[in-house]
């Protein structure tokens, strides 16, 4: 039987790194039935937990999004989307050099359909989706075993993750586009069928229904559950309800992205940063009391091992790797300036003159030696905080408590209450940040804008920057930020450029798409003046 889906092709590779041995084949090597395996799962669910393990690896794995042979060192998970996202927007400065890796966003030459880029975000993604229907077609949805719900409400969720991820980046926010084409849906219900006949874009309502409905039952598997995670590599009840409440958002269902920014926060046993922690450089470990999921890396992984094939290398100002030869990353000068010197969180850059005033000398001396400039990032600190580390094995944060409460602030407010949005984002602010903040807002738009400026600082560098900038329809204006005069574009918010078409390969091998089912290729934009 010919296989022609490229999306199962290339997902196919996940299989070995999934690490489902014990439930894909039988003693001497007889490949076992789906019904086999849930027998398998009922009577032992935790020979799945292999499985689950190696869909939260696969967000770190290293060359796995170009395949055998494409050692881009720019390729290791979602890492990778989190910096390429980031690096195409407004506010992370990255300069024009051969040492930066992510300078294809930098000049928006990643939209192209056979550039890199979008193939390692849709191979990465689709083969974490692959694994995720492997695990969830082997337990039932039904099962009343505290593990394998655990286990099902682990694929689900990152199912859902990876799809809204897709969503995201390939078409334009929800909306106002519920019936574009989106990305192809495939699940552990349809994907025999998918592999042998290709898979058509659903529309972006089909793919957000089905988000929401995998996120909805990881709800309920996670209710009253009493299994816990090993650690926040894995989902819990409260991390759910954090990523319902981002696709509500996105979704503008105002009501429910509070109610469940609210849950999540009830849910947690995270609570915020205080001031005094907040200041200067940290966010190292996934145990920090703050964070709710994260990509946990140990000093064994093959990201680490490389040397500098990982996200630290790219974004850390006093590790050994690219930042630190001069592919740095640093803060929109614009936002800078924005930011009340009484905000503990200025403290995470470099000023105007290169300067901080919470850095100890070595550390100064070191980013000078390094010839780092002004605006660097000094919030994300070197592995155990030892300066000029070569080991590179820092955690990655992929939700941390703090944004919920600002999605409760925005959402209140664009739900009819602007005056308890603007209260709650006060509370929030005045009490972790800047004891002098006063937020200003009477409209529910003047406090959405209040909020999405708090986030733009405060989730600076994880990866979320850039889909904000898409659900809020604000476009790609560089202007006077500090980019080199040759990446300062100013792209509308309709902009073909503004989301990636998808990949060539995925055109060309899947036979229900052509390439007048992609997205409109555009024209590249050019830039302007400051």
């Amino acid at each position: 039987m010919k296989i022609y889906n490229k999306i199962t092709v290339l997902a196919a590779c996940a299989l070995a790194l999934s690490a489902c041995v014990n439930l894909d084949t039988a003693p001497l090597g007889s490949t076992i039935t789906t019904e086999q395996k849930k027998e398998v799962l009922n009577s032992d669910p935790s020979k799945i937990s292999a499985g689950v393990s190696g869909i939260a690896a696969m967000f770190s794995q290293r060359f796995g999004g170009l395949g055998s042979g494409n050692e881009y060192h720019s390729d290791f998970g979602y890492g990778s989307i989190m910096l390429f996202t980031d690096c195409r927007g407004t506010d992370m400065i990255h300069p024009d050099t051969g040492y930066n890796w992510f300078s294809a966003a930098g000049d928006l030459s990643d939209h192209v359909y056979s550039y890199g880029q979008t193939l390692m975000f849709w191979n990465d993604l689709y083969q974490q989706i692959y694994s995720a229907n492997l695990v969830a077609a082997g337990i039932d949805p039904e099962t009343e075993d505290p593990l394998a719900a655990f286990y099902l409400a682990q694929a689900l969720s990152m199912r859902a993750f990876d799809y809204f991820t897709l969503a995201q980046l390939y078409q334009f926010t929800y909306k106002g586009h519920e019936n574009s084409p989106c990305v192809p849906l495939i699940l552990d219900t349809n994907a025999q069928q998918c592999a042998e006949e290709g898979a058509e874009r659903a529309t972006v309502q089909t793919v957000y229904d089905q988000i929401l409905a995998d996120l909805d039952k990881s709800v309920e598997l996670l209710t009253g559950n009493v299994t816990s995670r090993d650690d926040k590599r894995y989902v819990d009840l409260a991390t759910v309800y954090g990523l319902r409440a981002r696709v509500n958002l996105v979704m503008q269902n105002w009501s429910e992205a509070a109610s469940d920014a609210q849950a999540a926060i009830s849910a947690s046993s995270a609570t915020p940063l205080s001031q005094k922690e907040a200041t200067g450089p940290g966010f190292t470990k996934s145990n920090l009391h703050n964070w709710m999921w994260a990509i946990v890396i140990a000093e064994t992984d093959p990201v680490v091992l490389s040397g500098i094939v990982n996200w630290i290398s790219h974004m850390g100002s006093f590790n050994y790797g690219y930042a630190s030869v001069g592919a740095y990353r640093a803060c929109s000068k614009l936002l800078y300036n924005n930011i009340p010197a009484s905000d503990v969180r200025k403290t995470w850059w470099l000023d105007e003159k290169g300067g901080n005033s919470v850095l100890t000398a070595d550390q100064l001396a070191y980013l000078k030696a390094n010839k780092f400039p002004a605006y660097t990032q000094v919030k994300f600190d070197a592995y155990n905080s030892v300066l000029g580390q070569a080991t590179n094995a820092n955690d990655i944060p992929l939700m941390r408590i703090e944004e919920m409460y600002l999605i409760d602030a925005e959402a209140t407010a664009m739900a009819g209450n602007p005056a308890s949005g603007a209260s709650k984002l006060q509370e929030f602010v005045k009490t972790y940040r800047n004891s002098d903040y006063t937020c200003k807002a009477s409209t529910a738009a003047d406090v959405q804008d209040a909020v999405w400026n708090q986030r733009r600082i405060e989730l600076w560098g994880e990866g979320i920057s850039y889909f904000d900038i898409l659900r809020l329809e604000k476009g790609i204006d560089r202007r006077g930020t500090g980019f080199e005069p040759q990446w300062v574009f100013n792209v509308s918010p309709s902009d073909p450029y503004m989301i990636y078409c998808l990949p060539k390969s995925e055109i060309e091998g899947n036979p229900k798409l052509s390439d007048s089912d992609n997205n409109a290729p555009g024209e590249a934009p050019k830039p302007v003046q400051e």
